[in-house]
């Protein structure tokens, strides 16, 4: 008969390699975690930083800490006009793309779809080949979409990628269900809406963070098409301040002249940076969680 103390020498003497092979792993990702958070968190420090300060060795904690960084960005007429238009470009275009990704990859879905496999070869061809950035441009021109925000959102609406990845869910989707609801009477959209969105709520979540970090992020596009700065989106505001860094952009409050000895342009750029990716990293969280899920079921099968 084993004992109790037999069973734990056993598993101490077979955990040893186990627990070292563990030690390293843990060590080696902590370094990982801290190279990834380190930088983030030493912006974070910058920003709130006092005057002309700064940071040169490691640190866990600002030389002088402030806020007057933060009230000299939020008071730039400039981040919140910014703020509005990638806030309209990330809701519409969010919307209209997964709306038009949902129809399309339900369409090919369906081994009864007319030309499906000629349909299939014309979502698949832009992901290897693009028309360039000059036909692009002069095509948008002659649709009249630029300085509109439609030129940010119509010529990205459908993402090639994105739609294979949600075909290939809609085919794992058991045949049964939809099989039941056309007994039943319901019509292609009654399906689609009662029974395939019901069941795909990972890959829905997966696609629609993929498509909003794409418009949040989004600058280049808006550089091409739009030259008012009223309808400048955030990322292409904050593209301004750091590379060209205009006295226009920093000094922006009925103040700022007399407060620009303690307003250091690095620290202020900082302050910049973390307003800009605050809203997108507090969305992050709520659908990480469907993340993997979403990605693995709508890659195995096709």
């Amino acid at each position: 008969m084993v004992t109790g103390n037999t069973r734990r020498r056993n598993a101490i003497r077979k955990g040893a390699g186990e627990t070292a092979f563990d030690a390293l792993n843990i060590t080696f990702m902590l370094l990982m975690a801290l190279s990834i958070i380190y930088p983030f968190w030493n912006l974070a420090l910058q920003s709130l930083n006092d005057g002309y300060t700064t940071i040169n060795t490691l640190r866990l904690w600002p030389v002088k800490p402030t806020l007057f960084n933060y009230e000299h960005v939020l008071t730039n007429p400039y981040i919140w006009s910014g703020y509005r238009e990638t806030l309209i470009r990330t809701v519409f275009g969010t919307a209209l793309n997964l709306a038009a990704t949902i129809l399309g990859a339900y369409a090919l879905s369906k081994p009864y779809m007319p030309g499906r496999k000629l349909w299939m070869l014309m979502v698949v061809i832009p992901m290897f080949f693009g028309g360039g950035i000059i036909p692009t441009y002069l095509w948008n021109v002659q649709l009249g979409l630029r300085n509109t925000r439609w030129s940010l959102i119509l010529p990205g609406l459908v993402n090639s990628y994105n739609m294979i990845v949600m075909r290939n869910f809609f085919q794992a989707v058991p045949k049964d269900l939809e099989e039941s609801a056309r007994i039943d009477g319901a019509a292609n959209l009654r399906i689609l809406i009662s029974i395939y969105l019901p069941v795909s709520t990972a890959v829905l979540a997966t696609i629609t963070l993929w498509i909003m970090v794409s418009h949040w992020n989004a600058w280049f596009d808006a550089t091409i098409y739009i030259n008012k700065a009223e309808l400048y989106p955030l990322q292409v505001v904050l593209r301004r301040i750091l590379l060209e860094g205009t006295q226009q952009l920093m000094d922006i409050s009925p103040t700022a002249a007399e407060t620009s000895q303690t307003a250091s342009p690095n620290n202020i750029k900082a302050a910049c940076v973390f307003v800009c990716m605050l809203p997108i990293m507090c969305v992050y969280p709520f659908l990480q969680k469907y993340f993997v899920k979403g990605t693995l079921v709508g890659a195995i099968k096709g």
